[in-house]
């Protein structure tokens, strides 16, 4: 048996696809016209490739493409082939968006309903020698999800279609900050596969530490073709291997390699992130079959959940070490997935590490991210927690979805299991919340929706596939039985603040770890005004309110906005407003939540990111600028921390320390009045243990206000600048007066240098510099300088930028404009 009839040997089909419109709604300048396919890809790259539709991102073209998602569409190509020796042809689709019948040479070899899933189907008989003609034609999949409604019956949900009846990217038909795109498509990579005796089918990889060493142990499943023969898997890991014999009728095996001595793999923030090659091979004597090939790193992780005196617990251990969880809510990262390669996904996750985070949450109506992104994540340590992918809706638990849910789940379990980064398997989003609050037991009248699934079916899986990685039935869930977003006991959403309540009543909250919570600004004005191009640009303008899809988001702007600031009349400084709003909501929770440690263990903001230009949550927009948001989670989840917090009815500073270092020093204080005199203060020496925060008391009189409106208190640690300040008053209540400022500008390598002295009293100085030029980007934002102080920021852009630019007042802003003035 020569090596070319036994190595497996995959060659991708990814040339030569046109797309044509088959029945649907379809403008007369498309109906008759062939266009050139990108595969992986989907329909509307090819049509805007082709000019043939605007840009659905821009005012209000969504509207304008929306009938792509009620229009069939067929791709189809031509490959040459000839046999090869190889006993088996089989034809691979890593993924197919969503409901396809593919055709080989006319003859139908695969129907497809899952987006979530791979497929492979066994074409030998279908193929001839020469040219083979493959076809995927796609149906319509707004029409296909109502007919399954229909069938399965109507489920409740928060958006009209019933996406919950099609195993499809439930975003994909718009969401509350996300664009309605139904696309269709050959979404991930399609190959031909040629092989013969067996190949392997599928590796669950497990890498655990062992003392100073390490242990990899590989369960192989293989699929045969034809009489079985002994067959040998051999698992190699930085040079050393081990090797288990398959007997002639076994599919399954276990493999063991242990290494004598490892690195421990760490979050970021905590230690290096160590990855190690391993490799799993399948052989018959000295033929190699086929191989397999991972990185692994090696550590421990536990979520404590055992009861205490205060409730549940949720808390994150890795190697031993309690994690503080400092985390954010990822969505896909375009609208149109196909779009985000490796680099853009390395881009964003790095914008999140440099903001201090070390957890991304996959969001359960979006996507399994590709290989790409959890790479990368192990990279960089960012963990990651994994939904299951649902979403805010009961699902039907008959078939053929029951079946399609298993598939896909088995499928992921397996893909991501090995990832060091993944740390959590989560059932669902809000579901079993939604089950419980929002009337879904009145309106299902005894129907499915979801139960088996995320108490059945899932941890089950998980325990069959990866008894390793923990799984949660939800987010929120509470593990012992109570609410499910009960905030005594495990992952709480705090949501009503953004929805009815100020967010100071986030300081009414002691949750024991937050999942999701939230606020709303729109996207840099250079974004904004890329894809809004209404004039005059008001709030309300039309574009503004395509690209706002909250219910009533405006409104709970305005209403979130109005007890601390007035609502600006113009639109650039509303647009300032409502940006810095976000980031002092966020930031005023996040500083609460940390104070609260050990109680509360972590916080996940929703969100880190958009799928196109729109006023949302997220902290870096569609266009991958960082918001004035971003600086805030930056600031909140530094390693080193100092924050003013009302206890019993006084004041104390909490200090955070997430370091492996303990954190002592001399805490100064002073009440201030807004001129810069001193009125009250005093010391306290303090020392924080690693990974903990303490509490140090205000001395009473500096604590005592005489003038809410004219005063704050500062809490500064000797000689480093760190500290935390509080005010007494709302902007909109206090006497912050006008913004007296001095700058400079100096060039420097790649950039500027923007160095600002006040002359007063200003909050919150940030350069919007977008403004300045769409690419330039700064390294801070929201910076509040005593008079006498001075602040640098390292603005980084291209050549030829105006230094006046940088200090021009549409881009140096401060709080102080935003806070109304006598006879102004």
């Amino acid at each position: 048996m020569s090596t070319s009839h036994t190595t497996l040997m995959r060659r991708e089909l990814h040339d030569g696809w046109q797309l044509v419109a088959g029945s649907g709604p379809v403008p007369e300048s498309i109906a008759d016209r062939t266009f050139a396919a990108t595969v992986p890809g989907c329909v509307h790259v090819d049509l805007l490739a082709a000019d043939a539709i605007p840009d659905p991102y821009l005012d209000n073209n969504e509207a304008a493409t929306a009938w792509i998602g009620l229009t069939d569409w067929t791709y189809t190509t031509t490959f040459e082939w000839k046999a090869d020796g190889h006993a088996r042809q089989d034809l691979v689709f890593d993924g197919l968006d969503t409901v396809a019948t593919v055709r080989l040479n006319g003859a139908p070899v695969l129907h497809s309903q899952n987006q979530h899933r791979s497929y492979r189907v066994d074409v030998r008989d279908h193929l001839v020698e020469g040219t083979n003609t493959l076809e995927v034609a796609f149906s319509a999949p707004i029409p296909w999800a109502n007919a399954r409604s229909l069938e399965y019956g109507a489920r409740p949900r928060p958006y009209p279609l019933p996406y919950e009846a099609i195993r499809k990217s439930a975003c994909s038909f718009g969401w509350d900050w996300g664009i309605a795109t139904y696309t269709s498509g050959i979404w991930r990579p399609v190959a031909l596969e040629s092989w013969s005796v067996a190949r392997i089918a599928e590796v669950r990889l497990h890498a655990a530490p062992t003392g100073t060493g390490g242990r990899v142990t590989a369960t192989v499943v293989v699929e045969r073709d034809g009489d079985g023969t002994d067959l040998d898997v051999v698992l190699r890991a930085e040079g050393p291997a081990a090797v288990a014999t398959f007997a002639a009728d076994e599919a399954t095996g276990v493999v063991e390699l242990t290494l004598p001595e490892v690195a421990l793999w760490w979050p970021a923030g905590y230690g290096e992130q160590p990855l190690y090659e391993v490799r799993v091979e399948l052989a018959v004597g000295d033929q190699e079959l086929g191989r397999h090939d991972h990185r692994v790193g090696f550590r421990t992780v536990e979520w404590d959940t055992r009861p205490d005196e205060e409730g549940t617990p949720f808390a994150l251990y890795v190697n031993g070490k309690p994690v503080l969880v400092k985390g954010v809510n990822w969505i896909p990262d375009d609208a149109l997935p196909v779009r985000v390669d490796r680099s853009r996904y390395e881009r964003r996750l790095r914008q999140a590490l440099a903001a201090n985070l070390n957890l991304v949450r996959v969001w359960g109506g979006g996507i399994y991210e590709p290989e790409e992104f959890y790479d990368v994540c192990d990279e960089l340590g960012m963990l990651t927690w994994q939904d299951f992918l649902f979403a805010c809706s009961a699902y039907p638990e008959e078939e053929p979805l029951r079946s399609e849910v298993e598939a896909e789940t088995r499928e992921q379990i397996v893909r991501l299991a090995a990832h060091p980064s993944l740390v959590l398997l989560c059932g669902n989003n809000e579901n079993v919340w939604g089950h419980e609050d929002w009337g879904w037991k009145t309106y299902l009248d005894g129907a499915t929706w979801g139960a088996y699934y995320y108490f059945e079916l899932f941890p089950a899986l998980v325990e069959e596939l990866a008894p390793h990685v923990t799984y949660s039935h939800g987010s929120p869930f509470s593990p012992g039985g109570q609410h499910p977003n009960e905030e005594a006991h495990g992952t709480q959403h705090l949501w009503e603040q953004w929805n009815r309540q100020d967010y100071t009543t986030y300081a009414e909250h002691r949750p024991r770890f937050v999942a999701e919570f939230g606020w709303q600004a729109p996207a840099a004005w250079t974004t904004m005004r890329r894809a809004v191009s209404d004039e005059p640009l008001t709030p309300e303008s039309p574009g503004m309110i395509v690209h706002q899809k909250a219910l009533e988001g405006n409104v709970k702007l305005t209403n979130g906005l109005l007890p601390h600031f007035r609502v600006p009349a113009d639109m650039d400084t509303w647009h300032w407003a409502m940006q810095l709003n976000q980031a002092h909501a966020v930031g005023f929770a996040l500083d609460h939540f940390r104070s609260l440690l050990p109680r509360c263990t972590g916080a996940v903001v929703w969100q880190l990111n958009d799928c196109w230009p729109v006023t949302s949550w997220a902290a870096i927009d569609g266009d991958g600028r960082q918001k004035p948001l971003w600086y805030a989670l930056k600031q909140a989840f530094a390693p080193r921390v100092v924050s003013l917090q009302p206890r019993d009815g006084a004041l104390t500073a909490v200090l955070g320390n997430d370091t492996d270092e303990e954190w002592t020093g001399r805490l100064e204080f002073r009440r201030l009045g807004f001129d810069g005199a001193t009125l009250a203060e005093g010391s306290a020496e303090f020392a924080v243990p690693a990974r903990a925060a303490v509490t140090v008391a205000v001395p009473v009189d500096v604590a005592a206000v005489g003038e809410p409106a004219s005063e704050l208190l500062a809490a500064t640690v000797t000689g480093t600048g760190q500290r935390g300040l509080r005010f007494f008053a709302e902007p909109r209540d206090s006497r912050l007066g006008r913004a007296e400022l001095d700058t400079e500008v100096m060039p420097v390598d790649g950039g500027s240098e923007v160095r600002v002295t006040a002359r007063s009293l200003v909050r919150d100085v940030t350069l919007l510099v977008d403004k300045a030029h769409p690419d330039a980007v700064v390294d801070e934002a929201l910076v509040t300088l005593l008079s006498g102080e001075t602040t640098t920021f390292r603005v980084t852009h291209p050549d030829g930028v105006e230094p006046s630019r940088l200090v021009a007042p549409d881009v140096l802003r401060t709080a102080n404009e935003l806070v109304p003035r006598a006879g102004a």
